[in-house]
């Protein structure tokens, strides 16, 4: 039987994982800082900005960060 190379460093895997919270703090603090500035200089009696965009920016982290772990777990097979 012949084995084959492993071209892969298992360090690579470690490496993507440990990026995912930073990732995750940019995109949220992104949107809350573009939330702020939408209520400090386009105020609105009824909408805030900063709630809504914070939770979007959430949503996008999280479908990131499945997004990631996925194409992991596909490198793996």
């Amino acid at each position: 039987m012949e084995e084959k190379p492993n071209n892969k460093r298992p360090s690579g895997k470690w490496l993507a994982l440990i990026n995912i919270p930073i990732q995750m703090g940019a995109i949220i603090f992104a949107f809350s800082y573009l939330g702020d500035w939408l209520d400090e200089n386009h105020p609105h009696p009824k909408i805030y900005y900063n709630k809504i965009l914070v939770m979007v920016g959430v949503f996008l982290a999280l479908y990131n960060v499945i997004r990631q772990v996925n194409e992991i777990n596909k490198e793996k097979d």
